[in-house]
């Protein structure tokens, strides 16, 4: 491949752990996107063909629109199987880390996984790596976890096309987390990477309608509240967002996955360059934050609410009302003027 970034002496050290385990469990975040899920489900279908014992394990559940996914059936719910996750752990003598860099994000599993011996690896593309790992593949300049997935199992296998099901479960993680190639997604090997994929046999238009052409009418009518009576632009600092509280998002039944791109319409509004969502949960207020140009969606997440991420796409959480973080995200944006677009 004209492109690479991973190095030979990782690959070596990765190999000879994967060789020499007899049960992998492979573990991403709670609240999945499709990187998660896409990297996971990667390792596990490359493992199962390869005759290895491979288990994977979600937090909580997944969004709906990517129940599609191959081998999705065989995916272990923490949430609401943790005899069964908890069973396949105590076996692993090598945990897979996906696709996350800090221990609140395992969830209810953590407790666990924290007091199983297994050797562990962190492939991620979240900077500043906090959980402890054995041996580590953490890019932040890449588009995506599945990248990077994408990277060692071409490796290990000597074969850049690799088998269909594998390509279809990396091409959906870089895809989504990209938003459809709208951001985090200039560098050359990135499209190198699809160009295999592409090799590998995988219905890209199946796979983009799956993602997003597949939720229910209670999403979209959602959807639509949300633009029309809960979003707000503030045009003196090239900033919009949309709130949702707790009662709200019960009201249109909300479900795992339904608020994911919500935040990325109002980067659609001329002018707007950050972009910002707010979900009520118990206790807390979830963040996710967008952005184009050099305006640091990750630096507001990172300084501000507990997060972190990318350039364009960040978040983070504030454990306070929706209300009391709404008025705090107003109070401190003008510090961040100097970012914005003359």
């Amino acid at each position: 491949m004209e492109y690479k970034n991973i190095s030979d002496e990782f690959v070596d050290e990765a190999r000879k752990l994967i060789e020499a385990a007899n049960h992998i469990v492979i573990v991403s975040h709670k609240n999945p996107d499709g990187d998660a899920i896409g990297s996971g489900l990667a390792f596990y279908n490359y493992f199962t063909a390869a005759g290895k014992h491979a288990t994977f394990i979600l937090p909580d559940l997944m969004p709906s629109n990517l129940k599609w996914m191959p081998s999705v059936d065989k995916i272990i719910t923490y949430k609401t199987t943790p005899a069964e996750a908890d069973a396949a752990i105590a076996q692993a003598d090598l945990v897979i880390m996906a696709d996350f860099n800090s221990n609140s994000r395992m969830g209810d599993s953590l407790k666990s996984f924290e007091a199983s011996p297994a050797k562990r690896i962190l492939i991620d593309h979240h900077p500043f790596p906090e959980v402890r790992f054995d041996i580590a593949y953490s890019r932040p300049e890449s588009s995506s976890t599945s990248e990077l997935v994408y990277e060692l199992l071409a490796a290990l296998s000597g074969n850049y096309v690799l088998e269909t099901d594998v390509a279809t479960c990396l091409f959906t993680g870089i895809m989504t987390d990209t938003g459809c190639f709208n951001y985090n997604s200039s560098a050359p090997i990135t499209f190198n990477i699809i160009a295999h994929l592409l090799e590998s046999g995988i219905n890209k238009d199946q796979i983009v309608d799956n993602v997003m052409n597949h939720f229910s009418e209670t999403r979209l009518r959602m959807l639509g509240f949300s633009l029309s009576k809960k979003m707000k632009v503030l045009p003196q600092y090239q900033t919009a967002y949309i709130w949702l509280t707790k009662q709200e998002l019960e009201a249109f039944n909300n479900q795992q996955g339904d608020t994911e791109g919500l935040v990325n319409y109002p980067l659609t509004i001329d002018g707007i360059n950050f972009s910002a969502l707010f979900t009520e949960k118990d206790g807390l207020t979830k963040c996710s934050f967008r952005s184009r140009g050099t305006f640091p969606a990750n630096k507001v997440a990172s300084e501000r609410f507990s997060g972190g991420g990318h350039l364009n796409a960040a978040g983070g959480e504030f454990h306070k009302t929706i209300g009391k973080t709404i008025y705090y995200f107003e109070k401190v944006l003008p510090e961040y003027e100097e970012y914005l677009q003359k």
